[in-house]
């Protein structure tokens, strides 16, 4: 496969030593200071704190107007999008992009997380802060070391039974799998809080229960059981293929690296590592400044309205110094993804997966 910038520089696992070796980060996050785009936007976030409520409280208005009616699944489709929107909230809240008050940024945090979507907002911070910290990193990112799909042949010889077949067929099945995805975070959210694994687990729990009674005696107290439970499925799989479409550009089909060490410096590490979807009002909106995940990676506590800046900056910086910036469009992101985890799971549709692999 080739590599969305010249694999001569990187090799198959990212080790750009030369590439752009004059940048340095002190010198852009300097550029980005002189602009203020690391400030606080207290008005910004209320303001996307009341559309989110907004566009949650339309979706029970349109519920309980509907009553038991089938065209419940479209409100089901707008719910589970909404929870999509509110996961904007706690991601910015945990970076403290929205306030640096821990208190403050924790309150968002609990009710976008765990009390709108029943996931474990004290499992997702330490979660995500470790991707962060080494992105793509074969052996040190969890969102990798999670995976039913694979980025490298080295991690075939960990997967078996079913997992085995979605490998040989991830290029598409993982795109069809993001369906779960909101249901995979939900059971991890109530498997770290019984280990007890986060910080208030007691509070997560209260919070994941009080959500549970009240969703599912709404869902069954208004409408038929058949079409409760289908409302049910749809809002989930509809919340958890968003989940999917966000993350799934952000990262794969980049630079990879592995081994005990970190090998790159910081910028190196989150711009090789990064792909951005070209912006526009209505990107940006559906990715909530995902969509500058170079720019996000960089500068995690960045607020949202000064990616789009931020992104003139970074790419201009990155071309005076010679540092690869990849950016390409909506279509454009998804394809590469899916040609990268074909191409990785080449060897096991052939039957040349080694003899390590075909053994384990």
């Amino acid at each position: 496969m080739t590599l969305p910038y010249d694999d001569a520089l990187t090799g198959h696992k990212g080790r750009p030593q030369s590439v752009g070796a004059s940048a340095t980060f002190a010198e852009l996050l300097q550029r980005v200071k002189a602009e203020g785009l690391l400030d606080l936007a207290p008005g910004y976030y209320f303001g996307r704190l009341a559309l989110n409520t907004a566009i949650f409280a339309a979706g029970l208005v349109a519920f309980f107007a509907l009553g038991d009616s089938w065209l419940q699944l479209l409100v089901a489709v707008w719910m589970g999008l909404s929870g999509g929107q509110s996961a904007f909230m706690w991601h910015d809240a945990g970076h403290k992009a929205m306030f640096r008050n821990r208190r403050a940024a924790s309150l968002v945090g609990y009710i976008h997380a765990n009390l709108v979507n029943g996931v474990s907002y004290g499992w997702w911070v330490n979660h995500h802060n470790r991707h962060h910290s080494h992105p793509n990193h074969l052996d040190m990112d969890p969102d990798i070391g999670r995976r039913t799909v694979i980025f490298d042949m080295k991690q075939y010889p960990t997967r078996t039974g079913r997992q085995r077949l979605v490998v040989r067929y991830q290029s598409v099945l993982f795109f069809v799998l993001l369906v779960l995805e909101s249901y995979k975070m939900q059971k991890t959210a109530v498997k770290m809080i019984a280990r007890r694994e986060v910080r208030r687990p007691v509070l997560e729990a209260v919070l994941l229960l009080v959500r549970a009674a009240i969703y599912l005696t709404l869902v069954f107290s208004v409408l038929s059981p058949l079409l409760a439970v289908a409302f049910v499925l749809v809002q989930q799989a509809t919340l958890g293929v968003y989940f999917g479409m966000i993350f799934a550009p952000n990262h794969k089909g980049m630079a990879l690296r592995d081994g005990e060490e970190e090998q790159l410096d910081w910028l190196a590490r989150q711009v090789l590592t990064s792909r951005n979807i070209r912006p526009s009002v209505l990107m940006d909106f559906l990715y909530g400044g995902l969509n500058y995940q170079v720019e996000h990676h960089l500068f995690p506590a960045m607020p949202q309205k000064s990616l789009r800046r931020a992104r003139e900056l970074t790419r201009d910086y990155c071309a005076e110094r010679g540092m690869p910036y990849h950016e390409v469009g909506f279509w454009t992101s998804y394809k590469e993804v899916a040609t990268f985890l074909h191409d990785v799971s080449a060897p096991v549709r052939s039957g040349q997966a080694g003899p390590t692999a075909q053994a384990a």
